[in-house]
């Protein structure tokens, strides 16, 4: 084999491997965007995929479809079974007994609204829509529109940020309350996010 030729096999042998390197390179996974979807007081009869003797009365597809593609619970427990200390113990990671939420009048300040905090130090924009019932500024969100309290079924007020303190800042809705939720969160997830980052999304019925 002439020189020649052996010096273009070994280029061509070089850009091989590297080529190769360089293919066998793996991408960075993206983070999955989050959507957690809470309804305030469902037994397991308000849901077809537990397949009570109610389901026919009020089918839910839709959240049975979510329900076969991913995990159902048939054995869980809860520490303290009301809305608020149930709500405390999601955003905090805490027990009642630790968050100091033992009933409806219990609150959870920003500092201690670990859920959305912990997201965002992972990258996460976070939001939440709807029903919070926390008393306190939901401040640990980078965007919120929450009922105060408990809401109205009809014709809704919205606490949002705005230039006047919590929770000074109100948005007056036409309509149902779980129409005005669901177009909050579209309109949320269509024109107000980053669409550069992933996001975590509690939209509260």
């Amino acid at each position: 084999m002439s020189l020649e030729r052996q010096n273009q096999f070994i280029a061509f042998f070089i850009f091989i491997c590297i080529y190769s390197c360089a293919e066998k390179k793996e991408a960075i996974p993206q983070k999955p965007n989050i959507i957690y979807i809470m309804s305030d007081d469902h037994t397991t009869q308000g849901f077809g995929i537990y397949g009570s003797r109610l389901a026919g009365l009020n089918p839910t597809p839709n959240l049975d479809k979510l329900a076969n593609e991913g995990i159902i619970f048939d054995n869980a427990f809860v520490n303290n079974s009301i809305c608020v200390p149930s709500r405390a113990a999601i955003i905090t990671g805490q027990r009642a007994q630790t968050n100091g939420v033992i009933d409806l009048e219990g609150s959870i300040v920003p500092e201690k609204q670990f859920l959305p905090k912990e997201m965002k130090k992972l990258g996460y924009q976070t939001a939440i829509v709807g029903k919070w019932h926390l008393h306190e500024e939901p401040a640990a969100f980078d965007y919120y529109k929450v009922l105060p309290s408990q809401g109205k079924y009809f014709d809704p007020e919205f606490r949002v940020q705005g230039e006047k303190p919590w929770p000074e800042n109100i948005v007056q809705t036409k309509g149902h309350s779980s129409d005005n939720i669901m177009d909050i969160t579209l309109d949320y997830l269509k024109n107000r996010r980053d669409l550069n980052k992933p996001f975590f999304l509690m939209h509260h019925f």
